[in-house]
């Protein structure tokens, strides 16, 4: 039974220029925001309806987007593992694919070439697999031998050190890409990312650099590379004024939005685990509310952004796991609280408030940032395609990419350098920047109503991929991913064992062996929820013997 999936008028252009492309490899390039992962999925279910033997591989940049790229393929009917390892061998015969991390590809690569072998690869934010030498070795390793390879990202990229596989550049350093939808050209399409204002505000910072000089000045004072991360970091400082003025004028912008949107949300990109803790004691000091924390070495980080994306608690506070697509729809407002001054991270970081909200009119986001030289940059060209989006949203616009990307790197001293860096005072000075845009959300400039496209060939009827080597593969509970039936399923299986052992005496081993022999099954992680749900039965009629 065939499924429909409406694609926007972007990603079905998107996805009829890779059907028709011959080459194996693939780059598009589209907003955060736009629906990057849909067009991917229907890429994948399309490949997997004409090669039926074919496994599915996403390659994403961390642990917990792994798990929303399996909630997002089960609404296809195609289901991915997200928790699977090399030591697990082979896959399930009732799952499509795997879910794996870059740097998962690197230490498991040899594993993943055999199931890499005519696959349908996606790698998801492409341009991670540059940031270490052995991530962009481990893809090529792993998925030289694929059918296909899709690489998508949210934000145009250059290679400045070290090109990444399967993607082609220009004489300049510029990654190629087969396919854009940029800001401008979202926006212009309409109901399908927000507006994103960015509310600046200046301050008078004073520090002792590393060398023992003192300096004092403010954003609008020209520095070198050097002192200006310094000044950035003394704004940032727990110990100033500055940081806590900008949270109180971000809550306030926050619970303005919230009196229209009850479920609104903030998000806080910290700069260390250190720092994120500390703005947490800040904001319930000072607020008066109690944020979420989401850190990366915290293992119950995924499910505190998952309780987080689907409740109306007002702030989130993060270094990175949030900062870069992860899809919580409801942020509204966000404060850049972080010392990483790359154009790359600064557009991935916007790129978390601007999801649309389907059902809503009013969808302004704002982004509370320090009114340093190299944000205020970023921020005015992602500005400048927003104001001119708005005033003319019937014509084309450049894509967001079309300027050049050479950030000024954030400074990254030695633990030295840090030992001997002490800010002394920050204090927020002026008013913001665009206030008649702060604490108004009745719509100033363009309301967006939802499109309405009148070309029939968007809504795509979907067939289902078919079953893994024609597995026959029982379909999970409405609220819950195979991959997650199955999780229950183990649960239970691991729990009758373990009543079985205690009755009888045998060992787990010795348990678990017999169970495996009744149901065929090798190993519990290549067990099929038939199998699965078998295995249980003949554990329960051992137990009701007993």
């Amino acid at each position: 039974m065939s499924r429909t999936v409406r694609l926007r008028p972007w990603q079905k252009q998107a996805l009829e220029r890779l059907e028709a492309t011959d080459r194996p490899d693939f780059l598009a390039v589209a907003t955060p925001g736009a629906g990057k992962t849909t067009f991917a999925l229907t890429a994948a279910v399309h490949h997997l309806v004409r090669w039926p033997d074919h496994r599915v591989v996403v390659v994403a940049p961390t642990q917990h987007l792994k798990q929303q790229w399996a909630r997002a393929a089960s609404r296809l009917d195609l289901h991915l593992e997200p928790r699977w390892s090399a030591r697990d061998g082979r896959l399930p015969a009732d799952m499509h694919g795997i879910v794996v991390t870059y740097q998962q590809v690197a230490s498991q690569h040899r594993t993943l070439a055999g199931i890499g072998r005519d696959a349908f690869v996606i790698f998801d934010e492409v341009h991670h697999a540059g940031d270490d030498r052995a991530w962009g070795a481990g893809i090529q390793a792993a998925f030289g031998a694929a059918a296909r390879r899709l690489s998508i990202s949210g934000t145009p990229f250059r290679s400045d050190t070290t090109a990444i596989p399967f993607v082609p550049y220009d004489d300049f350093g510029e990654a190629r890409s087969d396919f854009e939808y940029g800001y401008g050209d979202a926006l212009g399409d309409g109901g399908v990312v927000r507006p994103v204002y960015f509310p600046r505000l200046d301050g008078h910072m004073e520090w002792v650099a590393p060398d023992g000089a003192q300096h004092a000045c403010t954003f609008d004072d020209p520095l070198d590379a050097t002192r200006s991360s310094q000044r950035l970091r003394t704004a940032l400082s727990l110990d100033g004024d500055w940081l806590p003025t900008v949270l109180q004028q971000a809550h306030e912008q926050l619970l303005a939005i919230r009196v229209r949107q009850p479920h609104a949300g903030g998000l806080v990109i910290a700069s260390d685990q250190d720092h994120a803790r500390g703005i947490v004691a800040l904001m319930r000091r000072r607020l008066g509310v109690a944020p979420v924390l989401a850190l990366s070495d915290d293992p119950d980080a995924s499910a505190r952004i998952e309780q987080y994306a689907d409740g109306s608690m007002p702030w989130i506070v993060a270094v990175r796991m949030v900062s870069e697509g992860v899809d919580i729809p409801r942020l509204r407002v966000g404060v850049f609280a972080t010392t990483t001054t790359t154009e790359l991270f600064f557009r991935q970081a916007t790129g978390r408030l601007v999801r649309w909200t389907p059902g809503m009119r009013h969808q302004k986001s704002y982004f509370f940032i320090p009114d340093d030289p190299r944000l205020r940059t970023f921020a005015d060209q992602i500005a400048q395609q927003r104001r001119h989006s708005l005033r003319r949203r019937d014509e084309e616009e450049p894509t967001i990419g079309d300027g050049e990307l050479d950030a000024v790197p954030a400074e990254r001293p030695d633990a030295e350098q840090l030992s001997l860096f002490s800010p002394l005072s920050a204090v927020a000075i002026g008013e913001l920047h665009e206030p008649e845009h702060v604490l108004d959300d009745e719509g100033d400039d363009v309301v967006f109503d939802e499109p309405h496209h009148d070309d029939d060939g968007l809504v795509v009827a979907l067939r289902p991929p078919p079953r893994p080597g024609g597995v026959l593969a029982l379909a999970a509970p409405p609220h819950l991913t195979r991959r997650e039936h199955k999780a229950h399923l183990r649960a239970r299986n691991a729990e009758v064992a373990r009543d079985i052992a205690r009755r009888t005496g045998l060992s787990h081993a010795q348990v678990n062996g017999e169970l495996n022999r009744l149901a065929g099954v090798r190993k519990v992680a290549e067990a099929t929820v038939v199998q699965l749900e078998t295995r249980t039965r003949h554990g329960e009629r051992w137990l009701d013997r007993l």
